[in-house]
C-alpha cells in the first residue's frame, strides 16, 4: 500500500457517525440525460429469436444459476443495434400485466450512467427484456478476475462516483429500489465507462424478495423482513466500495472488524500500492462504513454519496478506456486480409478470399447434401447451387444471385456460405440492403462466423452507415481472432 498504515487509519473509524461532506456537482436530473436512444417498445419472440440467432448458446453472456435460470444473450436488431436480451425463467413473472407495467416504467429512464432498457417481450409464457449491450464485461471481471492489468485507483473511484450518480438519477425518477446490487450489475460500455444494468431495477417476483447473493452480503433488515428498501441499496453500495478497495468480495462484517481493529492492510488491494494518499483511503473507508451502518436510517442517500465522491476523483482528464486499457470501436485495429478488404470495400479481394475458402465453414453440410442427393428435387437443388458457384467463380453476379436464390428458396438445405456468396453478389450489383440482409442471415445460421460480420461491415459501408460498419468490422475481427486461437 502506498501510504503508511498508521497514517491511513487515524480517522477511518473515529467520527463514523459524522456527516458525509458535500461538494459542488452538476444537477443530477439534467446530467447525462440521453436523447439519441429509441423510445421503449415491445418486441415479438420471433424478432428476438432472430436477433439472438435462435437464442444460440454461443450468444449467452450471463447465466443466473439453477435457482433462477434467467439467461442473458447478446444480439443484434434489424437496424444493427447491438442489444442484451434477458430471458426470464417462465415462473419468474406469472402476472403479465405486472411485468409490462414494470418494464414500461423502467423503460422511461434514459441516462448515460445506465445500460438503458430499450424494450420487452410479453408473449404467452415468455418474458424478455431488451437493453443496450455493453461490450466490455462486468466490474466483477475487471476487479476479481482481471487478466492483463488490475483496475487502477482512479478508475475505481470513477466507478464509485458513476454508480452513485446512477442511483441518484433513479431515485429522482422514482425508482429508488435496486435489486441485488453487486459487481456483476456494473457493466462497461464502448468507451470503458461504467454503467449500472437496468435489469436490477425490475422486481423479479411479486413478493419483492430479490437478493440472490450470499446472505453474508445482504442488508441486516432484509434478513429480518425479506424486503428491500432504498436504505438496503445503500448497504449494498457499501459492499461495492469494499470490493473496489480490496479487489476481493469481503463480507461486510469481516471488513468492519478489520476497520475497527485498524488492520487496513488486510483490507486494501496490494495492487494499489503507491496509487492513493492516506486521506483518500481514509475517506473511502469512512463512506463505506457509513453505508454499512446497522440501522438503515443512519446510512447516507445517493445524493450525499455523489457529493462525497466527487472531490475524490483523480485523472479526470483521462478517458475511461485509457485507464482500463480497452481499445475502442473505430480505433486502429489489426485486421486480417478479409477485414482490410471489407474496410476498403475491395470487392475483388473479398471475392478471391471467399472463392478460395469454398465451403469449409459449412459444418455438416457435406453429410446433409450427400444424403439428400437421392431425390430428383434435391438433385435439381444441388444443380442450382453448382450453377451459382460457377457464376460466382466467374464474377457473374446477376446469374449467381438467380441460382443461389433458387437453391435458398427450396429451403431444405441451409448454407451460411451460400448466403455469404449471394451477399457479395448483391454488393457487386449495387444492391447493398439485400447484401446486408443476406449477411445478417448468414450470422443467424452461424452466430460466431466472422465472415458474416465482415460482410455486414462491407454492406453497411456501402449504405453509408459508417459507425455501424466499424462496429461490425471489430466484431468480425474479434470472432476471427477467437477462431484462430481455438484452432
Amino acid at each position: 500500500m502506498g501510504c503508511g498504515c498508521s497514517k491511513f487509519t487515524l480517522c477511518c473509524w473515529s467520527g463514523q457517525n459524522g456527516p458525509v461532506h458535500e461538494a459542488q456537482n452538476p444537477d443530477a436530473e439534467e446530467r447525462d440525460e440521453v436523447s439519441d436512444l429509441p423510445m421503449f417498445r415491445e418486441f415479438t419472440v420471433e424478432q428476438l429469436r432472430i436477433a439472438t440467432s435462435g437464442f444460440a448458446v454461443e450468444n449467452i453472456v450471463s447465466e443466473h444459476g439453477e435457482k433462477a435460470p434467467n439467461v442473458v444473450y447478446k444480439g443484434k436488431l434489424e437496424n444493427q443495434r447491438r442489444v442484451a436480451v434477458k430471458r426470464f425463467n417462465r415462473s419468474a413473472w406469472p402476472d403479465s400485466r405486472q411485468f409490462l407495467e414494470e418494464a414500461r416504467s423502467v423503460g422511461q429512464l434514459r441516462n448515460n450512467r445506465l445500460a438503458n432498457l430499450l424494450g420487452c417481450c410479453c408473449e404467452g409464457d415468455e418474458r424478455l427484456l431488451v437493453a443496450e449491450f455493453m461490450p466490455n464485461e462486468t466490474l466483477a471481471k475487471h476487479l476479481f478476475h482481471w487478466e492483463t492489468q488490475p483496475m487502477k485507483w482512479a478508475m475505481r473511484l470513477r466507478v464509485a462516483l458513476y454508480l452513485a450518480q446512477a442511483l441518484e438519477y433513479c431515485t429522482i425518477k422514482g425508482r429508488a429500489l435496486y435489486h441485488d446490487l453487486n459487481a456483476y450489475r456494473i457493466l462497461f460500455d464502448e468507451e470503458g465507462d461504467p454503467r449500472l444494468s437496468c435489469f436490477g431495477l425490475m422486481k423479479n417476483s411479486r413478493d419483492g424478495k430479490s437478493y440472490s447473493t450470499n446472505l453474508a452480503f445482504t442488508p441486516p433488515e432484509y434478513l429480518r423482513t425479506g424486503r428491500i428498501t432504498p436504505e438496503s441499496v445503500m448497504y449494498s453500495f457499501g459492499t461495492l466500495l469494499l470490493d473496489l478497495l480490496s479487489g476481493k468480495h469481503i463480507p461486510p462484517s469481516h471488513a468492519l472488524d478489520l476497520i475497527k481493529d485498524r488492520n487496513l492492510q488486510m483490507l486494501t488491494d496490494s495492487c494499489l500500492e503507491g496509487q492513493f494518499s492516506s486521506d483518500d483511503g481514509t475517506e473511502l473507508v469512512r463512506i463505506a462504513s457509513r453505508c454499512l451502518q446497522y440501522e438503515p436510517r443512519e446510512r447516507p442517500n445517493p445524493k450525499s454519496l455523489v457529493t462525497a465522491l466527487f472531490p475524490l476523483q483523480k485523472e479526470t482528464e483521462v478517458p475511461s478506456h485509457a485507464l482500463m486499457g480497452i481499445s475502442r470501436d473505430g480505433e486502429t485495429m489489426s485486421l486480417s486480409p478479409l477485414g482490410e478488404a471489407c474496410l476498403r470495400m475491395d470487392l475483388t479481394a473479398i471475392h478471391e478470399i471467399l472463392e478460395k475458402l469454398g465451403y469449409k465453414d459449412d459444418e455438416g453440410a457435406a453429410t446433409e447434401l450427400s444424403f439428400q442427393m437421392w431425390t430428383n428435387q434435391m438433385q435439381e437443388t444441388l444443380n442450382s447451387k453448382k450453377k451459382g458457384d460457377a457464376a460466382f467463380r466467374h464474377k457473374d453476379a446477376k446469374a449467381a444471385v438467380e441460382c443461389y436464390t433458387q437453391f435458398i428458396d427450396v429451403g431444405t438445405m441451409v448454407s451460411p456460405t451460400v448466403y455469404a456468396r449471394r451477399s457479395l453478389s448483391y454488393l457487386m450489383s449495387d444492391m447493398s440492403q439485400e447484401a446486408l440482409n443476406d449477411a445478417v442471415q448468414a450470422q443467424v445460421i452461424s452466430p460466431v462466423w466472422h465472415i458474416a460480420s465482415y460482410l455486414q461491415a462491407a454492406s453497411l459501408f456501402a449504405l453509408g452507415r459508417e459507425n455501424e460498419a466499424h462496429i461490425a468490422l471489430k466484431e468480425g475481427s474479434v470472432l476471427e481472432e477467437k477462431k484462430n486461437t481455438n484452432s
